[in-house]
């Protein structure tokens, strides 16, 4: 029996970036122009692979870019500080200069933490920018990533247990929610799919994630897993399943450039080291000791070094270990993740998916609706996934 053809293909796609103007969003945009430019995927797209090839995902001609950003610098700037880093090549800003200052023409000015007006006409500002986006440039759907700074973990508050109350108090003027929350609870109210790329509560609000449920739209996260983590989350299983029992596992990350700084201040680096932590007690089975440590190295750039060292014990005890360093562009490593996540949630939007992916565990330190931290297993679930689901067209139900 022959297969059956691949489902038609989505219209222009939307992909609204929260810190456009950052490293990781320039990386991931050059790259897109880049590859519609060249007809060629980039390297590193795990969905320009062949088991994706019938899954009716958006082409990468067919991205259209916008954004909010509280930094004022020109995206074609920006790519040429990531030249002078190692981090894009020589020419590229130039070759697609042109894209690059029509996305910058539909930059939005956004929220900060700091933003004095209530957050009801924040949130209502944010719905009016991502719809109007979505009007102008004759959008068939829109993907709202989140690749703003890391945010300190959030005091809890009784309107996050559910959408009812968090509503009501933004009409009566309460500030309840942090920024990303807050652009989560517009792409919710706009229509829009979400990604959050980091670790910050986004989504992860149970009021926010309930909005996402009753819109029937969703939602993907979270803090992308591009480096020392990926590496655990294919190394800690070998320990259970080998019955080797590690007894720490300790971690030295250093980071230059816009996260070095913004993971300096212990009350962000929370965050980063829970999502961390969170993943290898699931692996293990339990918690170890020693723990994740990051230091800011300015001198690095965009440029960002692990040094792991697992101690673990074996027959009759005995005491071994293992070291690793990993160095790597975190930019370079993210783009592919950012172009893969919004392909899969457009579809996943497309075919009637709400809530939260737990399929796209793959992408992530921290999956929202996953337990499973194992690179291999996510992998198959995402395959099955895509085979089952979007290549098919069926509509998804929870």
């Amino acid at each position: 029996m022959s297969a059956a053809p691949p489902a038609e293909r989505a219209g222009r796609v939307g992909v609204w970036v929260v810190g456009v103007r950052g490293s990781v969003a320039v990386t991931t945009i050059c790259g897109a122009l880049a590859a519609s430019a060249d007809h060629a995927p980039p390297l590193g797209c795990v969905t320009a692979t062949a088991p994706f090839a019938r899954c009716a995902l958006v082409d990468f001609r067919d991205l259209v870019f916008g954004g909010h950003d509280v930094d004022t610098i020109g995206l074609r700037a920006r790519a040429r500080r990531l030249v002078a880093d190692g981090v894009l090549p020589h020419g590229l800003p130039d070759r697609v200069g042109a894209g690059l200052d029509a996305i910058d023409a539909r930059v939005r000015p956004g929220v900060a933490a700091a933003d004095p007006r209530p957050q009801a006409d924040q949130i209502a500002e944010l719905v009016r920018d991502m719809q109007e986006f979505a009007r102008a440039q004759d959008l068939s759907r829109v993907v709202v990533v989140h690749l703003a700074s890391t945010e300190p973990l959030p005091r809890p508050h009784p309107a996050h247990a559910s959408a009812t109350a968090l509503g009501a108090a933004l009409e009566t003027g309460v500030d309840v929610l942090p920024p990303s929350a807050r652009y989560a609870w517009a792409a919710a109210l706009a229509g829009c799919a979400f990604v959050d790329f980091t670790p910050s509560a986004g989504a992860r609000i149970p009021g926010v994630a309930e909005l996402f449920v009753a819109r029937g739209v969703p939602y993907a996260g979270s803090d992308g897993k591009t480096g020392e983590t990926l590496l655990k989350s294919v190394l800690a299983p070998m320990f259970a399943q080998r019955a080797l029992r590690v007894t720490s596992w300790s971690g030295t990350n250093l980071l230059g450039g816009g996260d070095g700084e913004t993971l300096s201040s212990p009350e962000r680096a929370a965050a980063k080291v829970e999502s961390k932590d969170r993943a290898l007690r699931s692996l293990l089975g339990g918690p170890v000791g020693g723990g994740v440590h990051i230091h800011n190295v300015p001198e690095l750039g965009e440029w960002k070094t692990a040094w792991d060292h697992v101690s673990f014990e074996g027959f009759l005890g005995t005491r071994m270990n293992l070291q690793f360093t990993w160095t790597g562009c975190d930019s370079a490593l993210a783009a592919p993740l950012v172009l893969d996540l919004v392909r899969l949630t457009a579809r996943a939007h497309a075919v009637g998916c709400a809530g939260p992916l737990r399929e796209l565990a793959f992408y992530f330190k921290d999956p929202v609706g996953s337990d499973e931290h194992a690179l291999s297993a996510q992998y198959e679930t995402l395959l099955s996934w895509a085979r089952e689901r979007l290549a098919t067209g069926r509509k998804a139900t929870r």
